[in-house]
């Protein structure tokens, strides 16, 4: 039988992670920081910067809480080790309540230091002075932040825990503890990186993934870097002045076609080659005319029932990237989460086929 309290340690640590790091059950729940306080914390539209000073604020103080809640709940869950009773309990258990205890009295102190002079010792509020005129505090700055974001122009995209918001002045990443602001004006964005991801929580498809560099001329601006999906690259690229530079050589998929592409090209590369017979030639690809024909349609599927394949008796007559254009063309624009397991015409026979037939020829 189970014993209480690492039944109890078990299940906590799952709580926390998840009150942490907040999943979409989570957060469809309503149990997050943001819903929990939502009538000391206020409305994000009205003062945007205002907003995520006090969520931050409370957010730090509440993770802060979860270790002595821990301790509080083992009271609870294993009476029998006495942690009611600090005096009796040993040295280890001793140091994680005074641990717990020094964690939440500190992040109280942090907390009220940073309210002090109407919260101007918040960090959100130190990076907005850099932005600032001399003549000016960085409540000036709070303001024009405040009335760019209820604009209905901007641009917006992540997940709650790394939200990307782009106006027409400022490019801003909000965190857990913190938000990120740069002025336009004063940037330069790179892509550093681009990851391909075959499955993602909010998709059924594949995505792609971009990471871009902000840097700042502004000494006191730290660079950051931001995450979106490829196929927002181009609505970005409209609502920044300045160009992003490539460091990385990424091709960017910026429609599902393109994105699609790659991974046709990922499963036909796993399938079986198909290998010419003695004196037989590769005339140009009719699609394209630029490259030799490498296609050959094998039924290899033995796919029973309705829609089932069928065997194409045509020579290789198209390149890789053309039979992946093709097969792309004839899909649900509005479905692409099936478009990997569909069936399409040959492009010259007629006969159908399947992803798992399409066979590069050598």
């Amino acid at each position: 039988m189970d014993r209480p309290e690492v039944t109890f340690s078990l299940a906590y640590v799952v709580f926390a992670l998840c009150f942490v790091f907040t999943p979409n059950e989570f957060r469809s729940a309503g149990f997050t920081v943001q819903n929990l306080f939502s009538c000391w914390l206020g409305s994000e539209d009205v003062g945007f910067i205002q907003y995520h000073v006090r969520r931050t604020s409370v957010t730090l103080i509440v993770h802060s809480t979860l270790p002595l809640g821990y301790y509080i709940g083992m009271c609870i869950a294993a009476p029998e080790n006495n942690l009611a009773y600090v005096h009796l309990i040993s040295d280890g258990w001793r140091a994680f309540f005074t641990f717990s205890l020094a964690l939440q009295v500190l992040s109280w102190v942090l907390v009220i230091y940073w309210s002090r002079h109407k919260w101007e010792n918040h960090p959100i509020s130190k990076n907005l002075k850099a932005h600032a005129l001399p003549q000016s505090g960085w409540g000036v700055v709070a303001s024009s932040v405040n009335t760019e974001f209820r604009r209905i122009d901007k641009f917006a995209t992540g997940a709650p825990g790394a939200r990307v918001i782009i106006t027409d002045t400022w490019i801003m990443k909000v965190t857990t503890y913190y938000v990120h602001i740069a002025l336009q004006q004063d940037t330069h964005l790179t892509v550093i990186e681009s990851r391909q991801h075959q499955l993602s929580p909010d998709s059924v498809s594949p995505v792609q993934i971009l990471t871009l560099r902000v840097a700042s001329i502004n000494a006191s601006v730290k660079p950051f870097d931001i995450r979106l999906n490829s196929t927002e690259y181009a609505e970005l690229r409209e609502k920044l002045h300045a160009p992003i530079r490539n460091a990385a050589n990424v091709v960017i998929h910026q429609t599902m076609s393109d994105l699609f592409l790659e991974t046709f090209k990922s499963q036909v590369e796993m399938n079986q080659i198909y290998q010419l017979t003695s004196g037989q030639e590769l005339e140009s690809c009719i699609g394209c005319m630029q490259v030799p024909a490498n296609i050959k349609l094998l039924r290899l599927c033995h796919e029973e029932g309705e829609g089932e394949c069928q065997q194409c008796y045509c020579r290789p007559m198209w390149c890789l990237t053309c039979m992946g254009k093709w097969f792309a063309s004839r899909q649900d624009q509005q479905r692409p989460e099936t478009w990997l397991g569909s069936r399409v015409p040959c492009p010259t026979c007629r006969a159908r086929f399947c992803i798992l037939d399409v066979c590069i020829v050598t």
